[in-house]
Formats: C-alpha cells, sequence, structure tokens
C-alpha cells in the first residue's frame, strides 16, 4: 500500500461568476461535497467559499490525479444541485480551477485563509483574488 501525503489548495467557481452559492445553498454543498468526497475516499481537510467559488483543501490520494479529484468533485455536486433544484436558473461550474500544492509548513495559513473566506470577501470580490492567485502563482493568464 502506498503512503502519500500531497496536499492540494484548488479554487474553482460558477459558470460566468454567477452568485449561485447564497449562504444557504453554500452550506447544503459544502455539507453533499463532503459527504459525497468521502464515499470516493477523497479526504477534504478544508472546504469554504462565497456566492460565485468554493476553495478546498485536499489530500490527493495514490489513485486520483488533480483533475480526477476535481471532475469527481465539481461533476457530482452540480448533478446532486440540479437534480434538488437548489438553485434557479440550472447550476453549472465553471471549467476552470487553480490547484496548488501546499507544504507542511503552509497547512495552517491555507486553513486559516479558506476558514476566513466570508471576512475576506467583504473587502476583496472574487475577480480580485482570481487575479491575486494568477499573479502569486504565475500562471498564464487566459483570460
Amino acid at each position: 500500500m502506498p503512503f502519500v501525503k500531497v496536499m492540494i489548495h484548488a479554487v474553482w467557481g460558477t459558470k460566468s461568476r454567477y452568485p449561485f452559492l447564497t449562504k444557504e445553498v453554500k452550506q447544503k454543498v459544502i455539507k453533499h461535497i463532503r459527504e459525497n468526497a468521502q464515499t470516493k475516499q477523497i479526504f477534504i481537510d478544508r472546504l469554504n467559499g462565497h456566492t460565485e467559488h468554493l476553495h478546498c483543501l485536499f489530500g490527493l490520494n495514490a489513485e486520483l490525479s488533480i483533475a480526477k479529484t476535481l471532475q469527481l468533485i465539481k461533476g457530482e455536486s452540480a448533478f446532486w444541485i440540479n437534480k434538488y433544484q437548489l438553485t434557479e436558473p440550472k447550476f453549472e461550474w465553471a471549467d476552470e480551477y487553480f490547484a496548488v500544492s501546499v507544504s507542511e509548513s503552509m497547512l495552517d495559513k491555507v486553513r486559516a485563509y479558506i476558514d476566513g473566506q466570508e471576512e475576506h470577501h467583504k473587502k476583496v470580490n472574487y475577480a480580485q483574488e482570481y487575479d491575486e492567485f494568477m499573479k502569486k502563482y504565475k500562471f498564464q493568464n487566459h483570460g
């Protein structure tokens, strides 16, 4: 059995940054994603966000790639949201996402950042946060 500990901080938004994730909807979606991830043996350490995006700190397991893990989380949750009609109009996640590895020494800082999303977004909107991630992690800007 392999022993793997690779922590990933992933961020993904709603399609066209539509504010689907009201407080009530977000709580239901987070609860569901956590339960669904457990059944797929995906370890979620932290999960939180704001009206148009989520942050997830998860452990990458030996069998799944980052893309497959996020496909399982995003695809299944969008299906579930629409099945139970939690949003109007039809819910969709954006195709793109960020994913960066997190060193052991930075885990607590990332956890605090994810836990503090409500407070953070009183000062910074998602577009600004998106731009900060692009610059901080030196991603090529595709848009």
